[in-house]
């Protein structure tokens, strides 16, 4: 639970308010961009909800955030909105909210499919969780993007019995995971889904192309707020030189949807999509040579 003794000083006055516990995940600030904005090293609330529906967008990222950080002063029945999630992105793609810090707050997705469902990277354990995973039809794979985002699936994995798809170089991390991917050739699991890998952020990271129209693309890129294009990693990477390479391969795939772990998620037309990916790849070509 957040503490107020701890409160950032950034925070305007009102009911809700963050502590210095905050690891500047971006968790709250993609849920409720209304209240919650980042100081560089962590979020604060800069403007208190305004009426229901922000105030329960505040409560999802209370409730989401992976380390307790976010507090409010008055009496709310934060349990209700549990109900919210997982919370439909499209169609039948869902993010599951409830970040894990053993992921450092990175965001999980679920996939509800008639021949079986996916979780995408795992969020915290948690019956509530389970029991809406059970009545969406339970878990058939697990796909993990790379080491640091595997959170609670053991729990996950044992619960439902799913098969874990992880890559080789990042197998250290669920060493008994049932699917292994080896290589840099894509492989599909299933017609509809496609595991890429992506070396770059770490040496087996792979992404998720679902439908040739959703990426799940874990700590490989995602959507910048401010400067409003996509964007890689420019630290806490295995190799630059491999993330812009990756990069540039993935301009052979189609999507409208980028679905990180961390950042911000993105929907665009095809074209537009194609057209970012060619800036983006413009940005990273110095890397390559």
């Amino acid at each position: 639970m957040a503490d107020l003794k701890k409160a950032v000083p950034e925070n305007v006055a009102g009911p809700f308010f963050v502590d210095d516990t905050c690891i500047d995940c971006d968790t709250c600030r993609q849920l409720a961009p209304h209240t919650f904005d980042d100081a560089g090293d962590y979020s604060f609330v800069h403007r208190q909800p305004q009426g229901e529906a922000q105030t329960r967008e505040a409560l999802h990222a209370l409730v989401s955030c992976p380390t307790g950080s976010i507090g409010t002063r008055e009496k709310s029945n934060i349990k209700a909105v549990f109900s919210d999630f997982p919370m439909r992105v499209d169609s039948n793609v869902f993010y599951n909210g409830f970040a894990s810090p053993k992921s450092f707050g990175g965001s999980s997705y679920f996939i509800q499919h008639p021949q079986g469902n996916w979780l995408v990277d795992s969020p915290k354990y948690l019956p509530h969780l389970v029991k809406q995973f059970e009545a969406m039809g339970g878990i058939r794979f697990i796909f993990l993007t790379h080491s640091d985002d595997v959170g609670d699936v053991r729990h996950y994995a044992e619960a439902f019995g799913a098969e874990r798809i992880i890559h080789r170089e990042e197998l250290w991390s669920q060493p008994d995971s049932e699917i292994v991917i080896e290589g840099e050739a894509p492989v599909a699991i299933t017609p509809e889904f496609l595991v890429i890998p992506t070396p770059g952020h770490s040496r087996g990271h792979c992404v998720l192309l679902y439908q040739n129209r959703y990426l799940f693309s874990g700590d490989h890129m995602w959507w910048e707020r401010v400067e409003q294009r996509l964007a890689v990693p420019t630290y806490y990477y295995w190799n630059k030189r491999e993330q812009a390479r990756s990069s540039e391969n993935l301009k052979a795939y189609d999507f409208e949807w980028v679905l990180p772990g961390h950042g911000q998620r993105v929907n665009l037309p095809l074209a537009q999509m194609q057209a970012e990916m060619e800036k983006l790849t413009q940005r990273l070509a110095p890397l390559l040579k």
